[in-house]
């Protein structure tokens, strides 16, 4: 039997009615059907779900943010459209079902003893011999040890014949095999229905149903959980669900929250879990090798509690409800900040705050900001086998997927170099917002880092979009390991005194006393080149770099020829940095400080104070805010789901391994073995007088010939036939 690819024809109803159940029954609409799914996933595989609108508009820009959100390509396995092609797919597979398996299953109770005689000289494989026995006793033996083997029989007794078409007396032995074949393509085609069905129980479709139905809403505003009314809640006894939930370290939780595309709905819980001890370990390359929630589950009916652990790929079970680990956050991690002054006009203060509580209103000077506490991160583990290398002070929990693959492909630059990880500890997220609503991100870190040079310094990260990586400014660490120095040093030189100074000292080094002329030539340099590094003075009325080495630059391309810029410039930098030498001297001395000597180290700590200070005139805030003290708070996030389509996809995926087991490695087989009197002919020509024993004519079919199917039939005819095997 061979199953048709078209459709159930219905020969009664209206032509429309007819063509419709012809399509959806038919083997190639279903094929389509599947087409559409698997580009689907793929799609929904590649593009992340259930992000906000604001990242696909940095990623792909806003013509295909609008595209992925009116195609809901963004929410992909819940998009009605999605969920209307698993629907017909569910109705064309049955219908395919319904049409083939009566068939299948007559044909699974056929033999088609019935066949010509003459016809099994037509097969490909088939063979002829005369054997010493009766056809009657052949029949028997030959039956008898093909059931010994596994195949179904069928004996059959003809009579001779006449008429148009005569046939000969004897007997034909029809024999059948490996009918799971056939049945393979019912248990395949039955667990496409059933993971389809088992995927609509657990989908969305119930959830949406409620808001179509039940009166219930998706709720798009913010505020505190409790005060969500209840229309945006969906009951405990809610048969199908899938949502996250937040618990942080010594808080309970007892509703999840079910992300739609528009909003979100909140799942009211059976149960509340009770978060007592999360537990994480890193391995050396900062990724977490374990996390796991020490949790008691308080029954909300009861009062029962029931103590759990719940681990990656370990989750607990309660009243139908799987509670996986999913991942970790701050639960709310207290934190002490300082501000450090990055403007002339800004000053000093502190400020405490909640990570992902409320924000801070600063008001520093000219500048309005709101300070949102983003993120605390106690572990930051960085690559530093490149002398001055710094990773983006991505999130520790992601995978960097594209180093793992580049360092298994066979290319000549090779990635996977050894690496030198080091932790270099805590770092505070924030950022801050102007008063039109544009914020900027930053990072900070909270203790000095060496990146390979020697002087440590202080990582102060910002971008100004989620997409860009990190950008750091370097500040130097001092003997004490703060950043004191570098402030005392700033504000030093915005001083008009303290600049005037320095530059008296550096001429009273550097200058010959009998030589007053030069030594006045000098401070006019002098003087120029440390207000134009200050930011006092500008290389020209309409520059727009206020201070750095930038305003040096711009100084020398407007007052310089090109053909002596190289040399002047060379001496230019060698007094400024004379001069400013002198200046952290005397910011020192302002604080009681020892002045340094002017050796490596001292020089060291002053060419990146000097850097510092230039590349703070582009620092977009006018402070920047350092860590003093934090405590963290951790938070698991769980998924909690009931999912009762969970065991009807388990038995489709079990049918389906057996399905097309049975197809592809289970052959079909036929066998028939036709018995005359020796002397009989096929044709229905006999002759008077039979001499004794039989002639066998037998022939193999199988659905599949293989080298295996050939061995089989060499086989059966040295068994069944006595012929030699060839």
């Amino acid at each position: 039997m061979s199953v048709s690819t078209h459709g159930l024809r219905v020969h009664r109803g209206p032509q429309t009615l007819r063509a419709a159940v012809e399509l959806f029954s038919s083997m190639r609409f279903a094929i389509a059907l599947l087409t559409v799914i698997c580009i689907a996933s793929i799609i929904g595989t590649v593009l992340k779900q259930h992000e906000p609108v604001n990242n696909y508009i940095n990623q792909f820009g806003p013509f295909w943010a609008e595209f992925f959100r009116a195609a809901r390509l963004d929410s992909i396995y819940s998009a009605w459209w999605f969920l209307l092609i698993l629907l017909f797919l569910v109705i064309s597979t049955t219908l395919c079902i319904v049409r083939n398996t009566p068939r299948i299953m007559v044909d699974l109770k056929t033999f088609k003893e019935d066949i010509r005689a003459q016809s099994l000289k037509a097969f490909g494989q088939r063979a002829e011999t005369r054997l010493g026995e009766t056809p009657e006793a052949a029949a028997n033996r030959i039956g008898q040890l093909l059931a010994s083997g596994g195949w179904k029989v069928k004996l059959q007794q003809r009579d001779a014949t006449g008429g148009s078409r005569p046939s000969a007396a004897g007997w034909m032995v029809a024999a059948r095999a490996g009918g799971a074949h056939k049945l393979g393509y019912i248990a395949a085609h039955s667990a496409i229905v059933l993971v389809c069905i088992g995927g609509l129980f657990d989908g969305d479709l119930v959830v949406r149903a409620q808001t179509w139905f039940n009166g219930k809403s998706v709720f798009t505003g913010g505020g505190m959980i409790a005060d969500v009314p209840p229309q945006h809640r969906l009951s405990a006894s809610n048969p199908t669900f899938r949502g996250n939930i937040l618990v942080p370290e010594g808080g309970q939780g007892s509703v999840a929250i079910l992300n739609q595309a528009d909003g979100v709905l909140l799942q009211e819980l059976p149960f509340s879990i009770e978060l007592k001890k999360f537990i994480v370990d890193y391995y050396s390359t900062g990724m977490p090798k374990l996390f796991a929630s020490e949790v008691v589950l308080h029954d909300r009916e009861t009062g029962e509690e029931v103590p759990a652990r719940i681990e990656v790929n370990h989750p607990a079970s309660y009243k139908g409800v799987e509670i996986y680990q999913s991942s970790f956050d701050d639960g709310g991690s207290k934190v002490k900040l300082k501000a450090v002054p990055m403007a002339a006009a800004a000053k000093p203060f502190e400020v405490e705050g909640v990570i992902g509580g409320p924000s801070t209103e600063i008001t520093n000077g000219k500048d309005k900001l709101t300070l949102e506490y983003a993120a605390l991160r106690v572990i930051n583990v960085e690559n530093f086998a490149d002398a001055g290398a710094m990773s983006s002070g991505a999130d520790v929990r992601k995978v960097d997927l594209r180093h793992g693959i580049e360092s298994r492909l066979g290319a000549a630059n090779k990635v996977n170099k050894p690496k030198v990880l080091r932790n270099i500890g805590p770092s505070i997220g924030y950022k801050l917002r102007d008063a039109a609503g544009q914020a900027r991100e930053y990072q900070n870190y909270m203790v000095p880092v060496d990146t390979g040079d020697g002087q440590p310094v202080f990582l102060l990260g910002m971008r100004e979009k989620p997409e860009d990586p990190f950008r750091y400014l370097r500040v130097p660490a001092d003997e004490q390991g703060s950043m004191d120095g570098f402030v005392r040093m700033r504000t030093a030189l915005g001083d008009a005194d303290t600049r005037a100074r320095a530059i008296e000292r550096y001429i009273a080094k550097a200058s010959d006393p009998k030589r007053p002329e030069m030594a006045e030539q000098l401070r006019v340099s002098a003087t120029r080149a440390l207000a134009l590094f200050a930011g006092s003075e500008r290389a020209r009325p309409d520059a727009t770099t206020v201070g750095g080495w930038q305003a040096i630059a711009e100084f020398m391309e407007v007052n310089v020829p090109e053909a002596e810029r190289e040399r002047a410039g060379g001496v230019l930098v060698r007094i400024l940095n004379d001069v400013l030498f002198e200046v952290l001297n005397l910011s020192r001395e302002g604080a009681g400080l020892a002045a340094l000597a002017n050796d490596e180290k001292s020089q060291a700590y002053l060419t990146q104070a000097v850097l510092a200070i230039s590349d703070a005139h582009f620092y977009p805030a006018p402070v920047a805010m350092m860590m003093t003290d934090f405590t963290q708070v951790q938070a698991s996030v769980f998924q909690v789901a009931r999912a009762p389509g969970k065991n009807i996809v388990y038995l489709g995926c079990l049918l389906l391994i057996v399905g097309i087991f049975a197809m592809l490695y289970v052959r079909e087989r036929r066998l028939w073995v036709w018995l005359t009197p020796d002397g009989g002919e096929p044709d229905g020509t006999a002759p008077e007088a039979f001499a004794a024993g039989t002639t066998a004519t037998m022939a193999f079919s199988v659905n599949r010939k293989t080298i295996d199917s050939d061995r089989e039939f060499e086989h059966l005819k040295h068994k069944l036939l006595a012929l030699d095997k060839t």
